[in-house]
């Protein structure tokens, strides 16, 4: 029988895996200049995504026109996805 923490372990790293996905086709989107963003269907992505990349996005500038801050915002989740499960895999 499976522990409570090795179960939050296996969820965590599920959700943040989708989460990184779901990342991925935001920058996708946007690189379609006729795709907005803002309206059905994918204004349910950017209300995903856009909260945690606004984080990055308040001190990382647009350099030359090119948002970078998706590139730290998804190294800093694969970071966050490899130590938070192995944590509550060593705990459990």
């Amino acid at each position: 029988m499976s522990s409570p923490l090795l179960l939050l372990a296996q969820t965590v790293s599920q959700f943040l895996q989708i989460y990184m996905v779901l990342i991925f086709i935001r920058i996708l989107l946007s690189w379609f200049p006729n795709v907005d963003l803002y309206s059905s269907p994918w204004s349910i992505l950017t209300q995903l995504t856009d909260p945690y990349l606004n984080i990055f996005r308040s001190f990382i500038p647009p350099l030359g026109g090119i948002d970078f801050s998706p590139i730290i915002a998804i190294f800093l989740l694969q970071i966050v996805a490899s130590v938070v499960p192995q944590l509550l895999f060593s705990l459990a």
